[in-house]
Parts: structure tokens; C-alpha cells; sequence
């Protein structure tokens, strides 16, 4: 008997828990339908330097693979792309926010432009994969490209247009955002990768993502960012 309830609590807890799942699912949904209607913010140029906004799986990893490109200043972690004020790392872990971890990149268009940048995005990562990267599953590490103005927009469906016409690529996961606003992440998130080589999901997934991307894009490294 009491096994019976035991296995009879364990059940209804599954089925709650899909529950609240599904219910989550379906509000991001409507609230990435939302987002889509609205107008991109353009942000501000400031000192000649622009910036631009990328979401694609641990926002570890795509900060260091950012970092390592040629006119990119600085590579913020934080989050974007949901429906909540402020953000925190374990409210956007339970995929409620609708906000995925996303990275703010300060660059030097006259270094590197909006394209190569883009060109990086979709050659760090797995494009098919959808809500995550690598062992990383869940809304809130979905792939996410944010544009500011139309021309951001035109790119970026050109390049995505171009990927799926390539034999045996298959549709790119990544959604297409108006840019709204990024939130930055908390302080121990910013540097990571370099301030931690030794911890293991570091070791074990963000330096070989970095490693495999450094190898298919050497022309875009800073100068001894390939060694």
C-alpha cells in the first residue's frame, strides 16, 4: 500500500511539473510573438565603437568565443529576449522569464563588421540545434540573433537563407529578434572562461567550442588568438 502511494505521488508530480511546463512554454510563445511585432532599439554608437547582441546556448561560451575575435573591445554576459524586468541567473534557469543567456558585444566596426560578427554566431555553433547548445537544453539557451535596424535584419536573413540552402544543413534553429534590451548578469558570470580554466564544464565543453571555432576561422582571431 504504501509503495502504491509513494509511485501514486511520484506520478502526479511528473504530471504536474509537465504541466507547469507546458504552461511556461506557451507563455514564452506568446510572448516571443509579441516581441516579433515590436520595433528594434537601436543602441547608441558611443566613442566609435557599436554593439550588438547574440544568444546561442552557456553565455560562457559565446563570451570567450567573442572575446577572441580582432575589433571586439569587450563581451558582456547577461540576458535578453524575454518578458521580465531584471533578470536573475536562477529566475532565467526555470525558463519562465522567456529571456535566454545572451551576450551584449562591444566592437570596432571599422575592425570587424556587423557581418563577420554574424559570420561568428552561426559558425560557433550547432545551427540546427533548438533551445540549446551542447549539453545545454532549455529555453533559456536558445539560440537567439538580435537586430537593431533593418539593415541588421537583412543581413542576417541573407546568411541564414545561404546556411539552409547548404546540402545536408537543415533549418537554422536561431530565432530572429527585434533588439529590446540587455540585462547584464550578475558579476562571478562576467570573464569566465578565463577566470576559471580549471573548472570542468569549462575544461570539458566552453574551451573545446572555443578551440573548434578558433580552427574554422583563424583570419578573424586577434593577433595570437589562434595559439
Amino acid at each position: 500500500m504504501k509503495k502504491y502511494i509513494l509511485l501514486t505521488s511520484f506520478s502526479l508530480l511528473v504530471a504536474l511539473n509537465v504541466s507547469c511546463q507546458s504552461k511556461t512554454n506557451e507563455m514564452n510563445k506568446e510572448a516571443a510573438a509579441i516581441a516579433q511585432k515590436q520595433t528594434p532599439v537601436k543602441v547608441a554608437t558611443e566613442n566609435g565603437l557599436e554593439k550588438a547582441y547574440f544568444a546561442s546556448g552557456c553565455f560562457w561560451c559565446v563570451e570567450a568565443v567573442y572575446e577572441s575575435v580582432k575589433g571586439v573591445e569587450e563581451s558582456i554576459s547577461g540576458y535578453s529576449g524575454g518578458h521580465t524586468d531584471n533578470p536573475t541567473y536562477e529566475a532565467s534557469n526555470t525558463g519562465r522569464t522567456g529571456h535566454a543567456e545572451a551576450v551584449e558585444i562591444i566592437y570596432n566596426p571599422k575592425e570587424v563588421s556587423f557581418s563577420d560578427l554574424v559570420d561568428v554566431y552561426f559558425g560557433s555553433q550547432v545551427i540546427t540545434q533548438v533551445n540549446g547548445q551542447g549539453p545545454d537544453n532549455g529555453s533559456q539557451y536558445r539560440s537567439i540573433i538580435f537586430y537593431q535596424d533593418d539593415a541588421q535584419k537583412k543581413i542576417i536573413d541573407s546568411k541564414i537563407a545561404e546556411l539552409e540552402k547548404e546540402v545536408g544543413v537543415g533549418k537554422v534553429a536561431a530565432q530572429v529578434m527585434p533588439f529590446q534590451k540587455f540585462w547584464v548578469g550578475e558579476d562571478y558570470h562576467q570573464n569566465y572562461e578565463r577566470l576559471h580554466p580549471n573548472q570542468s564544464y569549462i575544461k570539458g565543453v566552453s574551451v573545446p567550442r572555443l578551440n573548434k571555432f578558433k580552427k574554422k576561422f583563424p583570419q578573424l582571431l586577434k593577433e595570437g588568438g589562434d595559439h
